[in-house]
């Protein structure tokens, strides 16, 4: 008997992709909502609330932590505990191209399943972006998964065809414990490689080079960008040659010019979205761990006017500190953003936003930006979570986008004539 611990997004879709099957499961949840159990009600599951089940396996949804007390106790009876992307894995025959990283895994999943999908393959994206792994896995010729952390430190066979490592930064040391325990669990994506996958990676990450040396399958190298989107295009490209490869299929040159003339744009991942004047605004709210603050803080126009703060996950502020000097000032918003500011260690202006109510301090962040700047960049890359002041990265970057246009800017794109 398998048991889905945890509803939610992932959950739910663990549910979907057992009941497609004819498996039988029973699921639990710490809190479980009425409108998430009448769902796994109606899929024909029932909930085990005491956990008194004998399970051979447990399916965790990624919010759930390995030390959860109730995990480790089914874990000590003998379950093999397990997330979504393990279980795709064991129960369908579709490749995956697995893709992780401390920063770009969305942009770079939208992007290959893109560039695959113009070489004429069914490649469906899926995993930590919307949907579930497991709700794309049946309908894919080739599924192209977005693995976090979370979701790669319960794997056990899981064995992409094609492994994607784009870097080794800094981030959930409020979950892991530590950045080793944090850089193990991603690197889990390439425990089970062999000679016949092929492996995409950073040559310019020092850790992820590394990693890559110590494994048998096919090297694909590739080096960043200038710009984070050009950085996640570099891997997707490879990624798309690397499958090809394996399938024995030339790529089509003229079918990728196509693609790259319609890729995706992910929202709020440094989208230069409004100007005021010779100033731009630039929404990277999803920029939370250091090496996409870095290249935002590389590719944004200077002089910048930079929004931080918000909840501290354990950010590497040293990192940043080499591109300060493209900083005019630093407007710093939430619970921890002043002792965020404060840790890059001066030598350029911070502005504490003292308001608590989200949209107030967006709105006085960029009404400071726009006092000091007559030319440059108003950039939000936080590096940190939204949660005491937001619902989530997607409604902050809504209250900086209203801000901005209250106070006057206009929208604007890069490709729009000025």
């Amino acid at each position: 008997m398998i048991l889905v611990f945890g509803l939610g997004r992932s959950g739910l879709g663990v549910l979907r992709f057992l009941a497609r099957r004819g498996l039988s499961a029973r699921f639990y949840d710490d809190r479980p909502k009425e409108e998430e159990v009448a769902q796994a009600l109606a899929l024909g599951f029932t909930p085990d609330w005491r956990l008194a089940g004998a399970y051979r396996e447990v399916v965790a949804a990624p919010g759930v932590p390995l030390a959860h007390p109730k995990l480790e106790a089914l874990a000590a009876r003998g379950a093999l505990v397990m997330g979504e992307a393990e279980l795709a894995y064991r129960l369908s025959p579709t490749p995956i191209i697995g893709i992780t990283g401390t920063a770009g895994k969305t942009s770079t999943t939208l992007f290959t399943a893109h560039l695959l999908r113009g070489q004429g393959l069914r490649a469906l994206e899926g995993g930590n972006v919307d949907p579930p792994l497991v709700g794309v896995v049946d309908e894919a010729e080739v599924a192209v998964a977005e693995l976090s952390s979370f979701q790669l430190e319960r794997i056990h066979r899981f064995r992409p065809r094609v492994a994607v490592l784009l870097n080794l930064g800094v981030d959930h040391l409020d979950r892991h414990g530590s950045l080793e325990a944090y850089h193990a669990a991603k690197l889990n994506l390439l425990k089970n490689l062999t000679p016949e996958d092929a492996l995409v990676y950073n040559e310019a990450d020092p850790k992820v080079r590394e990693a890559a040396s110590r494994t048998p399958a096919r090297p694909y190298p590739f080096t960043p960008g200038n710009s984070p989107r050009e950085s996640n295009l570099k891997a997707a490209l490879e990624a798309t040659r690397a499958y090809l490869d394996l399938l024995g299929r030339p790529l089509d040159e003229k079918a990728l010019e196509a693609s790259l003339k319609t890729l995706p744009e992910p929202p709020h991942r440094f989208q230069a979205f409004a100007r005021k004047g010779e100033v731009v605004f630039i929404d990277d709210s999803i920029a939370t761990r250091t090496p996409a603050v870095a290249a935002a803080l590389q590719a944004a126009p200077a002089p910048i006017a930079w929004i931080l703060g918000g909840e501290d996950k354990g950010a590497d502020l040293e990192a940043l500190k080499p591109h300060l000097d493209r900083v005019r000032v630093v407007l710093a918003i939430g619970r921890d953003g002043p002792r965020m500011a404060e840790g890059l260690g001066g030598g350029v202006e911070v502005v504490v936003i003292p308001e608590k109510d989200g949209r107030e301090a967006m709105r006085r962040a960029v009404a400071e930006a726009l006092k000091r700047l007559e030319r440059g960049s108003v950039l939000l890359a936080p590096l940190a979570s939204s949660f005491d002041q937001f619902q989530d990265y997607k409604d902050r970057a809504r209250a900086f986008r209203e801000a901005v246009y209250a106070l006057g800017g206009e929208p604007w794109t890069p490709s729009t004539p000025s």
